[in-house]
């Protein structure tokens, strides 16, 4: 520990506390570009890898189920570098987000454009837990089969993704009225319901063009490799089966990324991090759950510029010299589980907001 007076975070304004952080740990807060590279790369490799281990063994063995797994969980990996993207500035690695696209995020019908620019308003402190944020509904007071069907349903999403980029994402731009749809309702990565994307302009309306065209090349290639008896149907059915994996597998983690009990008032700092939840223990299966930093989901919200590869050193500095009525201690929980545990058996059947 720093030869430094202790964090009073009881104590100080939030943001006098970020500045004392961010001053204390400031080589923390530098972005170490070969992680980034090497661990998107190799996530992206292995998990393409086993998802053509998968095609090739037989189907249903022991093998299979393995690679398919793996592929799961080496691309779920890859493609959280979405958020990463959503916080990268301008020119700070250059090429990873072209680079991330082709390898991940068009080949997952994911491209970075269904996060980037619209996870800001997540970060908003006017508009976190509102209708405004497009990550963050009342989940704690659903009930337990809605909550049920929002981790089931998204295993169906992937077929919605073809639909749109090979499909609508073209009509779209000989009709305005289905683009202004588009690009409202279907362009963006949510659990609100209620959230509608704004038009992009100028440069960012450019990226989104080449995003959606590679999407659209990508759809129409498959399909023109099924048609022609290139691509076998088992194939396509691997990718699903994977791709609704990722899905399912990353909703489960939104689940324990906060405590989703705002009800749509605009809350301060110090509520948004009450809110968000860190999973600290050294669960294998929480790592795998959360990966890409996103086990220290409060400590990212207090500190969104802190690379995710720093986000561990930093939180076991905090527990060590914040005071034991330090806010952040309540963000703690000890395994991916604790927190899915007690939103579900927050759920009273008796009290729960109906469907």
């Amino acid at each position: 520990m720093d030869d430094v007076a202790p964090l009073a975070w009881s104590s100080l304004p939030a943001e006098a506390t970020r500045s004392e952080i961010r001053r204390r740990y400031a080589d923390a807060f530098r972005l170490r570009a070969w992680i980034y590279w090497a661990d998107m790369l190799g996530s992206a490799c292995l998990g393409w890898a086993l998802f053509a281990a998968a095609i090739l063994v037989e189907p249903g063995s022991l093998a299979h189920l393995f690679a398919t797994v793996g592929a799961v969980f080496a691309l779920l990996r890859a493609a959280l570098f979405i958020h990463e993207l959503a916080h990268l500035r301008s020119g700070d690695l250059r090429g990873f987000e072209l680079v991330w696209n082709l390898l991940v995020g068009i080949p997952v019908a994911v491209p970075s454009l269904m996060y980037v620019g619209s996870h800001a308003d997540h970060h908003k402190r006017t508009g976190f837990g509102t209708d405004e944020d497009p990550e963050y509904a009342p989940i704690a007071r659903w009930s337990r089969l809605r909550i049920a069907l929002f981790v089931i349903t998204v295993a169906f999403v992937p077929f919605l993704l073809l639909l749109r980029w090979g499909v609508l994402g073209p009509l779209s731009y000989l009709i305005p009225a289905l683009r202004r749809f588009v690009v409202g309702h279907c362009s963006t990565l949510i659990i609100n319901v209620h959230y509608r994307r704004p038009q992009p302009r100028g440069r960012t309306a450019r990226r989104w063009a080449w995003q959606e065209a590679g999407a659209a090349l990508a759809v129409w290639a498959a399909a023109a490799g099924v048609w022609l008896g290139q691509i076998p149907l088992h194939a396509v059915g691997q990718w699903f089966a994977v791709a609704a994996g990722i899905l399912v597998v990353n909703q489960v983690r939104t689940l324990a990324a906060h405590r989703y009990e705002n009800t749509g008032e605009p809350v301060d700092s110090q509520g948004q991090l009450l809110d968000s939840i860190n999973l600290a223990g050294w669960s294998p299966f929480t790592a795998l759950l959360a990966p890409v930093g996103l086990r220290y989901h409060a400590l990212h919200h207090f500190l969104p510029s802190l690379p995710y590869h720093s986000l561990g050193f930093v939180h076991r500095k905090l527990l060590a010299e914040l005071p034991k009525d330090a806010p952040y201690r309540q963000t703690v929980y000890a395994s991916v589980l604790a927190p899915l545990q007690k939103l579900w058996r927050k759920q009273d059947p008796a009290r729960a907001s109906a469907i």
